[in-house]
């Protein structure tokens, strides 16, 4: 039985009809056929009729770190990484942030739409810390990313969990540098901050493929 939101989803948005399969993620791991016995705004009802084995998720659990940035390219980052296989997010305020504030209930609806787009298990939680200082006392195995380091993230291949730290679009200051023991590069181009987010994900979820 399917009610809330994604109800009214399927009702309305798709116009799910009684008769018709649709596929149902179970969290334990299968993607179900549902043939539909009843469609309402309120309530979907129906019988599965086929399941197979659905294991989406990366071995690897990468978080990523992101200090806070202005709400178009902080949503991006959270939409592209959810469906990437992110498995946590942590925003901050960093000393060059330019944005502020927390916007739990936005940043949890994107990761839940961008986790259901990707058929994944798991939707992604999102916490709101107050500065770089918190990240690294909090996270397990930060990596800040930075230009100028001899590290590259792809041959960081251990830890096999860990979380990526990245900063504003204005970069960091030398007392945030000085507070990452591990730091690692994504190469010598200089990439915005929600594409780093994004590649960075993408290069160590693929080391440890």
């Amino acid at each position: 039985m399917i009610e809330g939101s994604d109800a009214r989803h399927l009702a309305r948005s798709l116009r799910a009809r009684v008769g018709e399969e649709i596929e149902v993620i179970d969290p334990a791991g299968f993607m179900l056929t549902l043939r539909l016995d009843a469609v309402s705004p309120e309530r979907v009802e129906g019988v599965v009729v086929a399941e197979r084995p659905h294991q989406p998720e990366p071995p690897a659990r990468i978080a990523i770190a992101i200090a806070n940035l202005p709400a178009p390219a902080l949503e991006l980052v959270l939409s592209r990484c959810t469906e990437a296989g992110a498995h946590a997010f942590y925003v901050f305020q960093a000393e060059r942030s330019v944005a502020r504030g927390a916007k739990a209930e936005r940043w949890s609806t994107i990761c839940r739409e961008a986790a259901m787009l990707a058929g994944r298990l798991r939707v992604p939680d999102v916490t709101s810390l107050s500065s770089l200082q918190d990240v690294l006392g909090v996270t397990e195995h930060p990596v800040l990313l930075a230009r100028g380091v001899t590290q590259a993230l792809a041959g960081l291949v251990a830890p096999r969990d860990l979380t990526l730290v990245v900063g504003p679009e204005g970069g960091w200051t030398d007392r945030e540098l000085s507070l990452a023991p591990v730091q690692a590069s994504l190469g010598p181009r200089n990439l915005r901050a929600d594409t780093a987010a994004l590649v960075g994900l993408s290069v160590a979820l693929a080391a440890r493929e």
